[in-house]
């Protein structure tokens, strides 16, 4: 991977078109401008013996070639020839573009990650002293963490879970030297840290203090995978909605056949309370209309019981019974095959005699008319003719 050189604290302007000619590992121009603002590389500031400092920047003043003093914002005086204001370090925080670089995860897939590192200067002595390319150096060192950090989880967790991954790689280089040794201080002497924890702690201390920066946040600008992969990727999430798909409708399934069934419950139930209150009502009316006919049925028996008590009452009633005697043969003959008749067939006045002489035993004995007829039924079929079957 083909990188930019640093700025150098001693390059002459002149050599600044190489720089933006140069193209970086993915073959786009490398902004120079950022790069000398970033890195704090701005020279050409004149000793103007009186000098204002702008806000947000350190001035690096060295002394016939030795460091000196740090310009604080505002008024300045320095001495003629003598000083001279060797680095500009801007305070500001700052991004700095980190290039794409592969990694593989836990699960054997090679991604291939950049990003942007945000960071600020903390100590202008030290990032200017302390490395010849402190940005450079931080950004190498982001990389390294990015790829440890990645290779410790799968793919899916990656994408799950890109702004953790970020929050770790920031958690390794935001440790300063001073705040580490601070830390391991604080720490019981029973503590012991783990190997992995111990190994990068360790790194971070040795490159962080001379460095004077602190990093704030590292983000996950683009990730690509091989094209199996994404292929995989999208069949996978095809199946998922697939599978979304299928459990969504075996679950409108499964809520309809509820609903149905409820439904059908619900209907048998009305249904059988319908046909409960129909029997009842049906029940009810049955016993109104047998009280209404025995109401009726003893109303009548009474006018007949009433009428009987009267004069010429009872001659009419046992002349009723004869008549509805002769009927009643004549109704057989009508409706059955099988009738029972006199034995003297032939005299026809017979059954007329035998409905007189009913008429006339009632008369006689003045008794009520429905017992002492069936009775004279009786003596009358026991004593009178034989009786014979015949059929038609």
């Amino acid at each position: 991977m083909a990188l930019v050189p640093s700025l150098k604290r001693g390059l002459n302007p002149s050599s600044f078109g190489r720089i933006i000619t140069h193209l970086n590992s993915s073959g786009s121009l490398m902004n120079t401008t950022f790069l000398t603002q970033c890195r704090g590389a701005v020279r050409g500031r004149a000793n103007f013996v009186v000098n204002f400092v702008p806000q947000q920047e350190a001035w690096v003043v060295e002394r016939m070639g030795k460091f000196h003093s740090i310009l604080d914002p505002g008024f300045n005086i320095l001495l003629p020839f003598l000083d001279r204001i060797k680095y500009v370090q801007v305070l500001k925080e700052l991004a700095i573009e980190v290039p794409q670089q592969g990694a593989v995860t836990s699960d054997n897939v090679q991604l291939q990650i950049d990003g942007v590192l945000y960071l600020r200067v903390v100590d202008p002595y030290k990032a200017s002293y302390g490395v010849e390319d402190p940005e450079y150096a931080i950004t190498q060192l982001a990389q390294t963490t990015m790829r440890s950090e990645v290779g410790k989880i799968n793919l899916d967790t990656v994408f799950k879970e890109r702004e953790q991954l970020n929050i770790n790689i920031v958690g390794y280089l935001r440790f300063e030297a001073q705040e580490l040794r601070k830390l391991l201080q604080s720490l019981d002497k029973d503590y012991v840290l783990s190997e992995k924890f111990s190994h990068f702690a360790e790194s971070i201390n040795k490159a962080a203090e001379p460095w004077g920066l602190q990093c704030m946040r590292y983000e996950i600008r683009d990730m690509t995978m091989p094209i199996k992969i994404q292929e995989a990727m999208q069949m996978q999430v095809e199946a998922e909605r697939r599978k979304r798909a299928a459990i969504l409708e075996s679950e409108g399934k499964r809520e309809a056949s509820i609903n149905i069934a409820e439904g059908e419950k619900r209907a048998r139930i009305l249904a059988s309370e319908a046909s409960m209150q129909e029997k009842i009502n049906e029940a009810k009316g049955k016993a109104e209309a047998i009280q209404i006919n025995a109401q009726a049925q003893a109303t009548g028996i009474k006018l007949v019981s009433e009428s009987l008590n009267k004069t010429g009452g009872y001659d009419a009633a046992t002349l009723s019974v004869a008549e509805k005697y002769v009927t009643a043969f004549g109704q057989i003959a009508k409706d059955t095959n099988t009738i029972i008749v006199p034995s003297d067939l032939a005299n026809a006045s017979s059954m007329i005699t035998q409905a007189l002489t009913i008429y006339s035993e009632l008369a006689k004995k003045k008794e009520p008319f429905m017992l002492p007829s069936k009775q004279k039924t009786i003596e009358t079929k026991g004593d009178g003719e034989d009786s014979s079957q015949h059929k038609l």
